[in-house]
C-alpha cells in the first residue's frame, strides 16, 4: 500500500523529483532516464514505470534546467529502440512459455490483449503501441514470438521510438513552461496519464461487453 502511494506521488510530482535528481546527480541524470525508458520498454516485468508523463516532464524541465533537450532526445530514443529490441529477443527466445493464467507478472490476459491489437493493426502495432501503456511493453515481446521478422520489426521500432520520444519530450520543452501549464503541472500530468491509458481501458470495456 505504501509503495503504491509512493509511486502515485512520483507520477503526480515528476517535476519536483526530477529537479532533485538533476541537482544531486547532474549529467548522471541522463543515464538514470536512459535506464528507466529502457526498462519500461525492454522488460515485460516493468510496465508500471512512468513513460509518457516522464517524457513530458523532463522535456519541460530541460527548457529551464541544465538538461539539453537534444541530448535527451538522442539518449532516450536509443534507450527506447534498444529496449524494444531486447524485448523482441526475449519474446523470440522464451515465447509463450512464461505466460500462464496464474502468473504474478506474466499475465496471459496481457498477451492475449496485445495479440488482438496485432490482429487489428498489423505491423503498425509497434508504432501505435508506443503511445499505450502496458501494450507498449508487451508488443515487441509478442512480435518476437513469431508475429514479425526482426528486419521488419526494427523499422517500425525506430519510427515508433522517434515519434514517441520526440513527441512527448519536445511537447514538454515547448509547452511545459507556459504559465497556465506550469502552474497546473500536476493536473497536466494526470491528464497525460489518463489519455495514455484511455485506449486500453476502452479496449477492455469492449472485450468485456463482447464476452458478456
Amino acid at each position: 500500500m505504501e509503495l503504491a502511494k509512493y509511486l502515485i506521488d512520483i507520477f503526480l510530482h515528476l517535476d519536483k523529483y526530477i529537479s532533485v535528481i538533476i541537482a544531486s546527480y547532474g549529467t548522471w541524470t541522463y543515464l538514470l532516464l536512459f535506464l528507466i525508458i529502457f526498462c519500461e520498454t525492454g522488460l515485460v516485468v516493468t510496465p508500471f514505470l512512468p513513460g509518457d508523463s516522464l517524457l513530458f516532464a523532463i522535456g519541460a524541465i530541460s527548457a529551464i534546467d541544465t538538461l539539453d533537450v537534444k541530448v535527451l532526445f538522442i539518449v532516450l530514443s536509443v534507450a527506447a529502440i534498444l529496449g524494444d529490441s531486447v524485448n523482441y529477443a526475449i519474446g523470440h527466445r522464451l515465447g509463450t512459455k512464461v505466460f500462464h493464467a496464474d502468473a504474478r507478472f506474466f499475465k496471459r490476459k496481457h498477451l492475449d490483449r496485445t495479440q488482438k491489437f496485432y490482429e487489428k493493426y498489423g505491423g503498425k502495432t509497434i508504432i501505435l503501441a508506443r503511445f499505450i501503456p502496458i501494450i507498449r511493453t508487451f508488443a515487441p515481446f509478442i512480435a518476437g514470438i513469431g508475429v514479425m521478422s526482426y528486419t521488419r520489426f526494427i523499422a517500425f521500432n525506430v519510427i515508433g521510438a522517434l515519434l514517441w520520444i520526440g513527441g512527448f519530450v519536445f511537447a514538454g520543452y515547448f509547452f511545459g513552461n507556459i504559465p497556465t501549464i506550469k502552474h497546473n503541472f500536476t493536473i497536466v500530468i494526470m491528464v497525460i496519464v489518463i489519455i495514455s491509458v484511455l485506449p486500453g481501458f476502452i479496449e477492455y470495456l469492449r472485450h468485456k461487453k463482447q464476452a458478456g
